[in-house]
């Protein structure tokens, strides 16, 4: 029988995103993946408050953090993996391919002298890779199509699909973003949905469709039979039709030219300038023939 982690998600409503601590509760460790740092782009203002309320949580689970985990780069929220190795003094991590984004980017944003090697962090994992959270076995699949980087992290009877997949009444995750893919992701769809049917899937994302409570725990069977996009485009090709032109109708997040210069960057914020103050750097006209809200 697999190994069962215990998983607890925590719901950010701002970008309805899904943090979690995945504990082995017999050794008491555990790994956070895909952490928030709260950032609101009204007033500029940043703080910890998501990530404090897992702190207060692994304290009060007594548990010891092995691994910080993010799945890719997020477009629609700041990483707090930062901020959370300075707290917990845990290793941070994401797939290798997160240099492929990293020279996109720092091209985009015009950094000649950005080290895009993968350096901000302390792992980069490669396709197939193996750790472990306790004594708990964890690998990496490559997951790419949402961003050239997605990984999925398959712990235990778990598996973490980040943008991949959607609850089963939202369907998958779009695939127009630079480095984006819908034939990638039509293959990565299909390597998850290989898994086992009783693996126990976890999104990175719900947008409470008909407005209902979050929710972000699947399976692999449900998500065969039910999932409004792979139940009912169940060829590559017309899978592939039906993303791009959903993907044509849709507006870019409103976080992604702000949060891909920390995201690529360890959720690092920039350093401060002269004045003591921190500034973001936005490219206007980059995102050219995207949808308007």
């Amino acid at each position: 029988m697999p190994q069962m982690p215990e998983v607890t998600g925590f719901y950010d409503k701002r970008s309805g995103s899904i943090q979690y601590v995945v504990a082995d509760s017999g050794t008491k460790k555990c790994a956070l993946i895909d952490p928030v740092l709260d950032y609101d782009e009204k007033s500029g203002a940043t703080a910890t408050t998501h990530a404090d309320s897992i702190l207060k949580f692994v304290a009060n689970k007594g548990y010891v953090v092995e691994w910080i985990l993010d799945t890719h780069p997020h477009a629609d929220h700041f990483s707090a993996a930062d901020y959370l190795k300075r707290k917990t003094g845990a290793p941070t991590a994401i797939g290798e391919k997160v240099t492929e984004v990293q020279k996109l980017w720092s091209d985009y944003y015009n950094w000649p002298g950005f080290p895009a090697d993968g350096s901000q962090w302390d792992k980069l994992f490669a396709a197939g890779e193996t750790f472990q959270i306790g004594n708990i076995d964890a690998r990496v699949m490559f997951s790419p199509g949402h961003t050239l980087a997605s990984i999925t992290y398959v712990i235990g009877d778990a598996a973490f699909v980040h943008d991949t997949l959607f609850m089963p009444d939202s369907g998958t995750a779009r695939a127009d973003f630079p480095g984006g893919s819908a034939k990638a992701l039509w293959r990565s769809i299909q390597d998850i949905l290989a898994l086992p049917d009783a693996t126990r899937l976890f999104t990175g994302h719900d947008y409470q469709t008909g407005g209902r409570e979050p929710r972000w725990e699947s399976t692999v069977a449900e998500q065969k039979a039910k999932n409004i996009h792979i139940s009912v485009h169940r060829t590559e090709a017309a899978f592939v039709a039906a993303r791009e032109a959903r993907d044509r109708t849709l507006a870019m997040p409103k976080l992604i030219l702000h949060a891909l210069q920390i995201n690529t960057n360890a959720g690092r914020l920039p350093e401060p300038e002269s004045n003591g103050r921190r500034y973001l750097k936005i490219p206007l006209n980059l995102l050219e023939g995207a949808s308007w809200d």
